[in-house]
């Protein structure tokens, strides 16, 4: 299946947010890209699963040419799938990051979007966020990126069938009972030691994180020690090469 085949093109992006996002430092200035995120989602309570959508889209008067869309999960969110996508591999996920799918698009006519739907585990016990970088083609270069960006309630629900989470809102946890564990969520296996060889730190550009720190964003994201990236699915590999 070719990449981002699962993704729909829509003549109107759903309606999202944006927050969080920030162009990033070499993007061209007639390049108007962005991602959106629902504003609202939904964590059922017995499994910690959610499902939504990611959106990228093309604001500008030019089309983009090939870009690539990550979705990454940090923290108590852990992405499990995005359709149409494939998984970075763990070794070469940027440091803080438990989770990734890359989405290669070909292409991006003006005012034109992709959508894409995305599950994840959310461990309510703590604070999570994502974070959706957007490279030029196959390269290492910063388009836009945004996030890392919580979502969260500070009004737990945890005697309901779900709990709503709002973007950009750190997740205030609820206390598990007195002599019990928190929970974890379904399916979400126990964190591995770190890499002795991890990752370079993720860039911040959530609402509360400030100025987004992207110099020489070549090696912040995607590539890991000049050796590239690595998608791996179904045994099957796809390289993308500085």
């Amino acid at each position: 299946m070719p990449f981002g085949a699962g993704a729909a093109f829509a003549a109107d992006p759903t309606p999202g947010s944006s927050q969080g996002g920030t162009p990033g430092p070499s993007a061209p200035a007639d390049l108007k890209i962005s991602t959106e995120l629902p504003s609202t989602i939904k964590v059922n309570n017995a499994t910690h699963r959610t499902t939504f959508t990611a959106t990228v889209a093309n604001h500008g008067s030019k089309a983009t040419g090939p870009v690539t869309l990550t979705v990454l999960g940090l923290d108590g969110m852990k992405i499990t799938g995005v359709k149409g996508c494939t998984p970075v591999a763990k070794n070469k996920l940027p440091a803080g990051t438990n989770s990734g799918y890359g989405c290669a698009i070909s292409d991006l006519a003006p005012g034109q979007s992709k959508s894409y739907t995305v599950s994840a585990t959310y461990d309510l016990s703590k604070t999570g966020k994502i974070c959706l970088p957007v490279m030029e083609g196959k390269s290492d270069k910063v388009l836009w990126q945004q996030g890392p960006v919580p979502f969260g309630t500070t009004k737990p629900t945890p005697n309901a069938p779900d709990t709503p989470l709002l973007l950009g809102t750190d997740n205030l946890p609820a206390a598990p009972p007195s002599g019990t564990a928190s929970p974890t969520p379904s399916g979400q296996a126990p964190s591995s030691p770190s890499s002795p060889s991890a990752p370079p730190q993720l860039p911040k550009t959530g609402v509360n994180d400030g100025v987004l720190p992207l110099a020489a964003a070549g090696a912040l994201f995607l590539i890991a020690g000049g050796t590239g990236l690595w998608w791996t699915t179904r045994g099957r590999r796809w390289t993308a090469r500085h």
